[in-house]
């Protein structure tokens, strides 16, 4: 068992930065949204501030990196990299799946970060088909172990439905994540993996009272293209576009749920970003670009978070927004695909 998720893990990372595992031809939608460009803001750039609290923590700018990896021995680096990148910009990060270290407390190593990033928000990460094997005993004791400051429940049928090894029953997993809300000792937040959240699962997710939603939209990486390579079958291409695109994601967990959404799933830079806030999202996820950068360098991947940061502001201040709350206001307009889809 273990040694096949490690296994697993370390497929994934190869794939990740040696093929191309996006959207074929669906995309994010995000090109459909046209902002409202403010050629006179009437503000100073200087006091543009994204600054945000999410779940009880401090970021200093709307980011965080979305789970990633863990539970590989390639995992340590990659994952201590990032974790000192994000103490170091003060944004927030994700652990990947802990079903290995559940497993084999041997690869704890892995995930442990906290001596390196002791202030920044870290959230753990378990597979919503697997926690039907867990107790909220066992989990609260890894929260501890790792100082996390939320737990993420992902929920991915479609990937699992791709993998070699995928656990395919999903029965009683609403009720499973209603007890971990109200018995894990940390925040509970629930997210795809990049096929993205819609209307129905956003309106369960509200009455059970999940404090957040990471959408994980469909147009960025495809995990089901990743793990149907893995399998090896004729099914690779079927489903590789399979899902909601981000936008349409962001929209409808908006229209159904009073928490804080992450946007993510192929936000690929600032002017997206802003692009989901403007939507409704609270905090922008990324993952793919930051391990790609990651794997060229950590100078590399301290450039790509500066950039993305001043791509933020400056989409801001192009729109006379210095906070989080005003770009929540702006209005924006729907075009092509993306109006087609409002319009159904």
């Amino acid at each position: 068992m273990v040694s096949t998720i490690e296994q697993r893990k370390k497929e994934h990372i190869a794939l990740c930065v040696g093929k191309d595992v996006a959207f074929k031809d669906k995309t994010t939608l995000l090109e459909c949204v046209e902002l409202h460009y403010n050629n006179l803001p009437e503000i100073n750039f200087n006091d543009v501030d994204l600054s945000t609290n999410f779940l009880g923590k401090h970021f200093n700018f709307p980011f965080l990196i979305s789970a990633i990896t863990g539970g590989a021995q390639i995992s340590k680096k990659i994952n201590l990299d990032i974790a000192k990148a994000c103490q170091e910009k003060g944004i927030g990060m994700g652990l990947g799946s802990m079903r290995a270290m559940i497993e084999d407390p041997k690869l704890t190593d892995t995930y442990n970060v906290r001596d390196i990033a002791p202030d920044i928000f870290l959230a753990g990460n378990i597979g919503a088909a697997q926690i039907k094997e867990y107790s909220t005993a066992q989990l609260n004791e890894v929260v501890e172990k790792l100082g996390l400051d939320a737990l993420a429940i992902h929920i991915n049928a479609a990937q699992e439905a791709m993998q070699p090894e995928g656990d395919l029953n999903f029965t009683e997993v609403i009720n499973k994540i209603e007890l971990y809300n109200k018995e894990i000792s940390v925040p509970i937040y629930v997210k795809e993996v990049g096929h993205g959240i819609s209307f129905e699962t956003a309106s369960v997710l509200e009455k059970i009272g999940i404090k957040a939603i990471d959408v994980q939209g469909a147009g960025g990486t495809s995990w089901t293209y990743i793990d149907a390579l893995r399998k090896k079958t004729g099914l690779k291409e079927t489903f590789r576009d399979f899902g909601l695109p981000t936008a349409i994601s962001i929209i409808e967990t908006k229209n159904a749920f009073s928490g804080k959404i992450i946007g993510s799933g192929g936000i690929k830079n600032g002017l997206d970003g802003i692009k989901a806030i403007v939507l409704g999202a609270d905090v922008i996820g990324n993952a793919m670009p930051i391990l790609k950068a990651q794997q060229k360098s950590y100078s590399s991947l301290i450039s790509y978070l500066d950039n993305f940061e001043k791509e933020m502001k400056v989409t801001s201040f192009l729109l006379g927004c210095k906070t989080i709350d005003e770009l929540q206001q702006q209005e924006y307009v729907v075009l092509g695909k993306l109006k087609d889809w409002l319009n159904q």
